[in-house]
């Protein structure tokens, strides 16, 4: 991802994070309401809960379009991580089994060795 690309991304992120906080709020301000002691003013309490769902439901919007954005996404896709390390585990299994076969060998020239 460019750094254009990812910068926006954060933004983004941090737009829906405010949001989030903003939901936060909200939700302590009906709880501060309904805590008053004259008793909970319904219109207040009402105004709150409306404006919290819309956050909400903006919030769970925006974060399935950049799930969905991201599932898009495919930074590894060129890379030739996974065969290039493929390829060394191979020929370190490869080189463990040529040494395990020459300690086989000297064991063996050691019982003729033995046995003359």
């Amino acid at each position: 991802m460019d750094p254009q690309g990812h910068t926006t991304l954060l933004q983004r992120l941090q737009t829906v994070e405010k949001r989030i906080v903003g939901a936060l709020e909200l939700a302590g301000l009906v709880m501060d309401e309904m805590a008053n002691p004259s008793g909970p003013r319904k219109e207040i309490v009402n105004s709150h809960c409306s404006e919290f769902i819309q956050l909400v439901k903006d919030i769970q919007m925006t974060l399935r379009d950049e799930i969905k954005g991201a599932c898009e996404y495919r930074p590894f896709e060129k890379c030739d991580y996974v065969p290039r390390i493929s390829n060394e585990i191979c020929c370190k299994k490869l080189e463990y089994l040529i040494a395990q076969l020459d300690e086989m060998k000297l064991t063996i020239e050691g019982y003729g060795d033995d046995a003359a």
